[in-house]
């Protein structure tokens, strides 16, 4: 694996480098420090702030090589990742207030829009990689974020939880929504749902990764948040589209920019490998995949 962790020598970037680091021990990754200014007068001080870090990393077991640019931070971070071919982007990212839809610096959004690779955005001050949230949509598109998010995980003996997060659905079924029972009969449903899912898990498995499968109904930022706070997770994992067309760049869905935007955690981003056929699921939809594996389950145990 190849990381690229980019730093303009503030405090969030310090994060950055530090979470990057757990993440390049875990995976044996060959790191490569970006430190990058649009004032070529403070080139100096960008560096001795990376020589800094580079001997913390190295005491950690991290080598890595240092790089200083100056110019345009998103077309510095852009141009390199064309030249080299990395795995993943590190940022350091803040809020920039409390209200409104934009609560991280727009370089982060544009960051996460431009380049290729997976981008890492550290949040706060993580110490840790030992629980990672994925946010499974539940369809295909997914994969290569449990793919990614499982190679961390072995590397740094961290679990992964599966959460997929679907509609209320109508009283008719409240007393069929049991979380236990939803989970059971859904990986072991023949819905697309339950498939998906159920692969996801099985994936994970194979790399050896402790995993678990969570369902919850409503809406589903507020889940999610919900399952951070409980779960104390260290890194969310969520998932973003290409454009259709010839251009590289890529789409960040309502949900993952209120992840990003509310998140307290770092939050990584990760591509899929095709534009999705479509992410919104119909409350039809997902009332059939209940009823499938509701239907499956009765039959199955002769009722």
């Amino acid at each position: 694996m190849k990381i690229v962790i980019c730093s303009d020598g503030s405090t969030q970037a310090d994060s950055a480098i530090r979470f990057g680091g757990l993440i390049a021990n875990a995976c044996s990754a060959e790191v490569t420090l970006l430190g990058i200014t649009e004032n070529s007068a403070h080139e100096e001080l960008i560096f001795d702030s990376l020589r800094r870090a580079q001997q913390m990393l190295r005491e950690n077991g991290v080598n890595a090589e240092l790089t200083i640019k100056s110019g345009d931070p998103i077309e510095e971070i852009v141009r390199r990742t064309q030249e080299t071919s990395y795995d993943l982007v590190v940022i350091g990212a803040v809020r920039k207030g409390t209200r409104g839809p934009f609560l991280m610096s727009a370089k982060a959004y544009k960051i996460i829009k431009a380049v290729s690779p997976p981008v890492l955005v550290v949040i706060g001050n993580r110490q840790r990689l030992g629980r990672i949230l994925v946010c499974s949509g539940g369809q295909k598109y997914i994969d290569r974020a449990v793919e990614f998010a499982g190679r961390m995980a072995r590397g740094a003996a961290a679990s992964v939880t599966l959460l997929h997060v679907m509609a209320e659905p109508p009283a008719v079924y409240a007393d069929l929504i049991k979380m236990e029972e939803d989970i059971n009969m859904l990986l072991h449903s023949n819905s697309d749902l339950g498939r998906n899912l159920r692969n996801e898990k099985e994936a994970l498995e194979r790399m050896g990764v402790d995993s678990e499968v969570m369902l919850r109904h409503g809406l589903v930022i507020s889940e999610v948040f919900k399952e951070v706070k409980r779960g104390d997770y260290d890194l969310v994992v969520t998932g973003s589209s290409p454009v259709g067309g010839n251009l590289r760049t890529y789409i960040m869905g309502n949900i993952t920019r209120e992840i990003v935007n509310r998140s307290e955690c770092p939050v990584l981003v990760v591509r899929s490998g095709a534009e999705p056929a479509g992410l919104g699921r119909s409350l039809k939809g997902l009332l059939s995949d209940i009823g499938h594996a509701f239907g499956q389950s009765k039959e199955e145990g002769g009722e």
